[in-house]
């Protein structure tokens, strides 16, 4: 009987479950990305609407709420977590949840790591190195100043490049998350890619998703990544690898840069097949899939009382109902989105 010890803070030995959470369709859940805020001080185009209503500060989880469920997803498998948002690194005393989830990597988890902006991140990013994270995502849709600030709305593009300097000046590796915009930045992606790889960082690409009311037209937005992928081969040579992070991206080697870029296409090829992914929001509500509305209030269960039995078996019950994948549409017909709910309240 294969277990896992390890000890959380100054508290008793947790016992890592023996059996790991298995969905309806045979996949282990090991990865869990946590939505720490649903408050941003960008207001990407894409993302969200510039008159965002956010949610009570009330409604919230406290950040030892929030580690006492990420303990308990740990104990259950759980090896891999990515803090996010919103903007995570605008939460109030962040970095104390950050610290707690540092003290569990090697009993139990094996990686923390965090998706950002960047607007903050000249401020924390060496106490991030020094509780632990070792890998972040930076979101960076574009290198020109003016774009930065059209398609953010607020963001401050120096401020982004200061953070994405201090990450790696503190031993961060960095990876750029760029989000493809038909007519805005596809004909930048070989500046981008060149300049990612002349850094030493990764470049992800992502399809926009039909997620959240925003004030533009996603079929105005959507590039398909097959479409990019061909035009970024009439300059470079991609070779399909078989690298992996825990997510869904699919990556290539680009020859001529030595670099890595990954493909993540919810429209076109969907990743579902491999999800290993639940997704928990700052009010404690469990998403077993991004691109569907079934949830489980996890919060409930965490106050009824201090013994997690009763949260573990309402995690137990919500992975039973994890579907078998998302169901993303975009196109002129069907010209709302397929989620309600804005990505920043899951935490894309």
């Amino acid at each position: 009987m294969n277990t896992r010890v390890g000890t959380i803070g100054n508290a008793s030995p947790l016992v890592a479950d023996a059996h790991p959470m298995i969905d309806p369709f045979g996949r282990a859940v090991t990865y869990l990305r946590v939505s720490v805020t649903d408050r941003c001080d960008f207001r990407c185009t894409y993302c969200m609407a510039e008159n965002m209503t956010f949610l009570p500060k009330k409604d919230l989880l406290t950040l030892e709420e929030l580690d006492r469920l990420c303990s308990a997803f740990i104990t259950k498998g759980v090896s891999k977590i990515r803090l996010t948002g919103g903007e995570p690194l605008v939460r109030k005393n962040i970095m104390y949840l950050v610290r707690q989830l540092g003290q569990k990597i090697g009993s139990g988890l094996d990686e923390l790591t965090l998706t950002t902006n960047g607007s903050q991140l000249s401020r924390h990013a060496e106490e991030l190195y020094d509780c632990g994270v070792r890998r972040i995502n930076v979101s960076l849709d574009t290198l020109d100043p003016d774009k930065f600030r059209k398609i953010t709305r607020w963001g401050d593009f120096a401020k982004v490049m200061e953070g994405i300097d201090a990450a790696q000046k503190a031993g961060l590796k960095v990876k750029l998350n760029a989000v493809a915009l038909k007519d805005f930045n596809d004909a930048e992606m070989p500046e981008l890619l060149r300049f990612a790889h002349g850094r030493g960082m990764d470049l992800t690409v992502i399809e926009t998703m039909p997620m959240g009311e925003i004030e533009e037209d996603r079929t105005d937005q959507y590039l398909p990544l097959s479409k990019l992928r061909a035009d970024l081969e009439d300059q470079f040579t991609l070779a399909d690898i078989d690298y992996q992070t825990g997510g869904p991206a699919r990556y290539v080697r680009v020859e001529e840069t030595g670099g890595r870029l990954g493909f993540i296409t919810p429209m076109t090829h969907n990743f579902c097949e491999s999800c290993n992914r639940v997704r928990l929001t700052c009010t404690g509500t469990l998403y077993m899939c991004l691109g569907q509305n079934d949830a489980a209030d996890l919060r409930a269960a965490l106050r009824a009382t201090e013994d997690d039995a009763l949260l573990s078996a309402a995690i137990d019950e919500a992975i039973t109902r994890k579907p078998k994948g998302h169901d993303f549409i975009i196109d002129r017909t069907h010209n709302r989105p397929a989620v309600a709910r804005h990505m920043s309240v899951t935490g894309g």
